[in-house]
């Protein structure tokens, strides 16, 4: 169904990012919904299996940096890329804030040639924005090997939170952030948001397919333009039991109360009625050898299912 972040069997994937030290980045990447883990170690240099000794005196060629953990159905690599950039200083080409030396250095790692795709595009972008006075300098490198570090670096923002936030706030990171990231108006160089607060049909214009295809994880881009199915059972609402009103995932348009949600045992969320019946269409459906009713949401034309 096209509503808000539908969701796939949860098939986890793997992106790699520095940001500085890693205790910050793992507990950033974490905060991010879609992240399941975040896993502090070392990436970029040529010693095996590093210790934090050796990459801290800075002669390994590794960086501190995290393995993140996430659902592509819920948080596409381009957001995660995205999310680097709005907790790092990415004009820094020798540390991060006060953490001084390349195994400091922020980089991103990809391991595909979409991915490498990706990071290289959002980093043109930002460069264009002309958001920070000096060149972006952040390197996106073929991921090589990762170590994951000691056991006592993982979620060290968790276990040690005292010194965790004392270090932190002393490292002048967060007052770099705030006064780069807090206003909404120096951020024009985002992606376009396709999740969106429903404003009403003056308001809203539909993205192209090709925006939506780059925006959206990919099955929920099949379900919504090309009219995809779930799996029975194995996706994100067949069993959901939170209240709430069930929106369209690219126009924001109100269709479903879970008031009126019951169970149909066919292993898709079911309503008995929409919110208002203007939200949707309904139209006949001949492409599997019988007769069916598509319901579809009117002004994202996003394909709902079938009753």
């Amino acid at each position: 169904m096209g509503l808000l972040v539908i969701s796939a069997p949860s098939l986890a994937a793997e992106a790699y990012f520095a940001g500085g030290c890693f205790w910050c980045t793992e507990s950033d990447f974490e905060q991010l919904d879609g992240v399941s883990d975040a896993i502090s170690g070392y990436a970029g240099g040529d010693e095996l299996n590093p210790s934090y000794e050796q990459v801290a005196s800075g002669n390994t060629g590794h960086t501190e940096a995290v393995k993140v953990i996430y659902d592509p159905e819920i948080v596409s690599y381009a957001n995660l890329v995205t999310w680097l950039w709005q907790h790092i200083d990415p004009t820094d080409a020798n540390g991060q804030f006060v953490d001084r030396g390349k195994q400091y250095r922020s980089e991103i790692f990809y391991q595909t040639a979409d991915e490498k795709k990706i990071a290289e595009a959002s980093r043109a972008a930002l460069e264009k924005s002309g958001r920070f006075d000096k060149p972006i300098v952040t390197d996106v490198t073929k991921l090589d090997t990762f170590y994951p570090a000691e056991d006592y670096h993982q979620n060290y923002y968790k276990t040690h939170s005292i010194k965790y936030k004392y270090y932190r706030y002393r490292s002048g990171r967060d007052q770099f952030l705030e006064e780069h990231w807090d206003d909404p108006s120096h951020r024009p160089w985002l992606e376009k948001k396709v999740t969106q607060s429903w404003q009403g049909p003056d308001n809203f214009e539909r993205p192209s397919d090709e925006e939506l295809k780059k925006s959206l994880p990919e099955l929920v881009y099949k379900v919504t333009r090309e009219d995809a199915t779930e799996r029975a059972f194995q996706n994100r609402y067949w069993d959901n039991k939170a209240e709430g009103i069930y929106v369209d995932v690219i126009s924001g348009e109100p269709l479903f109360s879970s008031k009126d949600k019951y169970k149909s045992g066919t292993g898709w969320p079911s309503f008995t009625q929409p919110i208002d019946q203007s939200f949707i269409t309904v139209h006949e459906d001949n492409t599997l050898f019988t007769t069916r009713t598509e319901v579809r949401s009117r002004y994202a034309d996003s394909h709902l299912g079938h009753v």
